[in-house]
């Protein structure tokens, strides 16, 4: 794959990467409210979930969403529910004088890990998204699988980069942050956010795509 085709690829994805979104938004709070051990376990879910997802666009299940519309509001309908799950689980957190979450079911590794791959994974905005992306920067007179592959990993290390920018930055803020009402507040907020984020991927039109 020519560097001319995949700069403007990078670049664009850089740009689509870095709005926060609910996957983001997870990291984010995880971080804030558990520490870097959590947002190193966010950033590794959210490249799962990129990669299962891109992959998966790949393979043709891209087409497949956005050719059929009952298995599109199926994945759809999954993921908004989980994201709603997610956001009253969050919201309803308690934590300690200290600023702790108290809620241990939240922090073991594994469940973090699997949060935040659901929440990348599950986005068939995303799957649609990567069908329609990705083909505007390959090469027509070059083997498709290749340029392919070059892209997806290019796309899910720019991910993964900026979600563990994101977490990074919200641990490091967490050391700021020791009262229990701003810890709350962080979750309730975070919560709410991302109740919103299931609405709207209910109310998502597929012709946005």
């Amino acid at each position: 794959m020519s560097f001319i085709h995949w700069l403007p690829f990078a670049l664009a994805s850089a740009i689509v990467i870095v709005i926060p979104g609910p996957t983001v938004l997870l990291v984010v709070s995880y971080a804030l409210g558990h520490g870097r051990r959590y947002a190193l376990a966010t950033t590794a879910g959210v490249a799962l979930g990129d990669l299962t997802s891109m992959t998966a666009s790949m393979f043709g299940l891209g087409a497949l969403l956005a050719a059929s519309a009952e298995w599109f509001m199926v994945l759809k309908w999954i993921g908004a529910i989980y994201l709603v799950y997610l956001g009253v689980k969050l919201w309803r957190t308690p934590v300690a004088a200290g600023g702790e979450t108290l809620d241990v079911s939240e922090t073991r590794t594994s469940r973090v890990v699997a949060h935040a791959y659901a929440v990348t994974a599950l986005n068939p905005k995303s799957i649609v998204f990567f069908v329609a992306f990705v083909p505007q920067f390959m090469d027509l007179h070059a083997p498709a699988w290749p340029q392919a592959a070059v892209l997806e990993a290019t796309f899910v290390v720019l991910a993964t980069l900026n979600a563990f920018g994101y977490a990074m930055l919200a641990s490091g803020a967490r050391r700021a942050i020791r009262n229990a009402s701003v810890q709350r507040a962080v979750n309730r907020t975070g919560g709410s956010l991302l109740m919103c984020a299931g609405v709207l991927a209910v109310a998502w039109k597929k012709a946005a795509s």
